[in-house]
């Protein structure tokens, strides 16, 4: 435990510098986009020159860029994201309330890829060269090369318009109905799942069969234990560090195809937020969901490598 708590030290000191990084560079971005907020304020009500003047003068637009940074980052530590100049709301408030959606959504889609990638990629290790392993690597194959939002309209137009098991969009509270939750989730997370369970496959594919091939496993067999406890015990457990690496880096993919699937499917979480205040000019609701996107990824990430430490027992005694 105390080489975990070590790394986990280290790795929260590491993403310090990595976070203000992400900051500044959102901070950068928005301010030199071509959103403006004082005109947005007003939403068309043709403002005076004066009353311009005030807003800009009332919000700190007019104040060097150094200047406005640290009060970005200021209020970011008193855990103030700023307020949107269209509905006259926190962000945070926005945030929050867009933000328990786009967690189901990645965290529903990610426990879909990780289940059909390790019961077909390890299918495919064992019977490799033969039938079953042919038939999932095409199928892998075909699954890399379709894009998750060609994937979305497909099943809308498949099982939602032609076989009306799903609806074709919008969301309800688990709260309200689990079954009407689960059934307005699984075709969005089934089209944000099925790209990253692909690559998996392929990845956990190769890791088993390089763990098969080892004197180890051929000796443990030899010595009379039953395959399936070899491979369950020891081969699984080896072969999952490279697939768990990939999967960390793959979570930023479902963080970011849940913008785009959230369009689709009608879905009002972080990235209809995003795409919303895009369109409507707010930029403090855009890097508030941006910067909240960030911090998810980078905290995933880092949950990644404690159990990567967990599963390597080599890492621990080289840390």
């Amino acid at each position: 435990m105390a080489v975990i708590a070590r790394m986990l030290l280290r790795r929260v000191l590491i993403l310090i510098p990595l976070l203000l990084g992400v900051v500044l560079f959102v901070f950068i971005v928005m301010r030199f986009s071509n959103s403006k907020p004082e005109y947005a304020y007003f939403q068309g009500a043709n403002p005076t020159p004066e009353q311009i003047h005030r807003f800009q003068v009332e919000n700190g637009l007019l104040d060097p860029l150094p200047l406005r940074y640290v009060h970005f980052v200021g209020d970011l530590l008193h855990g103030d994201m700023g307020t949107s100049v269209l509905t006259k709301a926190p962000v945070l408030d926005s945030v929050l309330t867009a933000l328990p959606l786009t967690v189901q959504l990645t965290f529903l889609g990610l426990g879909i890829a990780v289940v059909v990638a390790l019961v077909l990629g390890v299918t495919a290790a064992l019977f490799r060269d033969r039938w079953p392993d042919q038939v999932i690597r095409v199928v892998s194959l075909v699954g890399v090369a379709a894009p998750a939002f060609w994937l979305a309209l497909l099943m809308i137009q498949w099982l939602a318009v032609g076989k009306g098991i799903f609806p074709t969009g919008g969301y309800i509270n688990p709260a309200d109905s689990l079954t009407g939750w689960l059934r307005s989730m699984t075709l969005p997370a089934l089209s944000l799942s099925l790209p990253v369970a692909a690559q998996l496959i392929r990845i956990i594919r190769t890791s088993m069969v390089e763990e098969l091939d080892r004197d180890y496993v051929r000796t443990a067999i030899g010595s009379g234990l039953p395959p399936l406890v070899v491979v369950g015990r020891n081969v699984l457990r080896n072969a999952l560090i490279n697939p768990l690496t990939v999967l960390g880096l793959r979570i930023g993919y479902l963080l970011g195809g849940a913008v785009v699937i959230e369009q689709i499917y009608s879905l009002p979480g972080m990235g209809q937020l995003m795409i919303n205040a895009v369109r409507d000019g707010d930029p403090a609701v855009v890097q508030g969901v941006v910067l909240t996107i960030a911090v998810g990824f980078m905290a995933v990430n880092l949950a990644v490598d404690v159990l990567y430490l967990l599963i390597n027992p080599r890492l621990r005694s080289a840390a």
